[in-house]
């Protein structure tokens, strides 16, 4: 008879031992990974060779960060802190941290802030970082520079939300003078305009105001848009959650309002929308400037406003049977 090989050699259940559940290990980025390979390889850099300079200026960091190499510019960025010159400047007086704004690296530009880089530090033109990225449309570091926004300004006289302003009223009229414009052309226009108004909102979100002045003359970011008859920011600045009324009682320093620089545009396509929006959202035509003018006497000669001067007269109609 066959044994059976079961009975012959019984299988016994193994031993249950208990081990306790090992921790597991957090998975390394990418980014965490190529720091730990540039600060060994970077382990034995002598301080001399941290903060050397060469003709123009630049120091590694310089470099590193508008070659766009983040992992190398964190690691001198961290040298730098510790031996106290991450603010060291080249030869147009930028920092490694306005070199990142000037080239909108915005990830760098945000582990120089986590090491202790000075964002209100100004180059040879008086311009911040943030002063370049309003003006040139880079919303996304202003976002990462997590600040509370003051209306401080630079030689110009203008803060960083005034240069969005005009950055955003330049890409409209570029818009405007095409003639034959190429698609790509148009995507980019389109492109800056989008970013500019980006900016606008976000140093919006984080304190700037539109009623600060600036210092030449007196204007203000609604003055500003009415200079170029931007619809797009003008709708979008008086649906902020302001007293509208404010807005349009600001004077220039020669004693302009909104609505006088609007009828002042000289016979613009878009300038009978400009008027018609101011005054139904509370522009007061009957308000003077400082030559004692109402914004109906700054009109000039043409088809566009003389559409404009018949806002007036119909208002003047209208106010006259409302006393009457």
């Amino acid at each position: 008879m066959t044994p059976n090989p079961a009975e012959q050699y019984p299988v016994s259940p193994p031993e249950t031992v208990y081990s306790p559940p090992t921790p597991e290990k957090t998975p390394m980025t990418l980014f965490h990974w190529q720091i730990q390979q540039e600060a060994k390889r970077l382990e034995m850099m002598p301080p001399e060779l941290v903060n050397r300079q060469d003709p123009d200026g630049d120091t590694y960091l310089h470099l590193a960060v508008a070659q766009g190499r983040r992992a190398l510019s964190y690691v001198l960025a961290a040298k730098m802190a510790e031996l106290g010159t991450l603010e060291i400047k080249e030869h147009n007086g930028q920092t490694a941290l306005q070199v990142a704004a000037v080239s909108n690296q915005h990830l760098i530009l945000q582990d120089l802030l986590t090491h202790g880089a000075q964002i209100n530090t100004m180059d040879m033109w008086w311009r911040s970082p943030l002063h370049v990225c309003a003006e040139r449309g880079y919303y996304q570091s202003i976002l990462h520079s997590d600040l509370y926004v003051k209306d401080y300004y630079f030689f110009a006289g203008l803060t960083p939300l005034h240069l969005a302003v005009l950055s955003h009223n330049a890409a409209v009229k570029q818009m405007r003078e095409l003639e034959n414009p190429c698609e790509f052309r148009i995507r980019e226009l389109e492109r800056k305009k989008n970013s500019c108004m980006e900016s606008i909102r976000t140093l919006m979100l984080m304190g700037a105001s539109i009623l600060t002045k600036e210092m030449k003359s007196g204007r203000n970011c609604l003055h500003m848009a009415c200079e170029e008859a931007n619809m797009d920011l003008l709708c979008f600045l008086i649906r902020r959650p302001i007293k509208t009324t404010i807005c349009f009682v600001l004077k220039t320093y020669s004693g302009n309002t909104a609505l006088h620089i609007a009828c002042s545009l000289p016979n613009t396509k878009h300038q009978v929308e400009a008027v018609k929006l101011l005054m139904r959202k509370g522009a007061d035509p009957r308000a003077r400037n400082f030559e004692n003018d109402f914004p109906s006497q700054l009109m000039q000669d043409g088809t566009v406003s003389e559409k404009a001067r018949n806002l007036f007269f119909f208002i003047n109609c209208a106010t006259a049977e409302i006393l009457t």
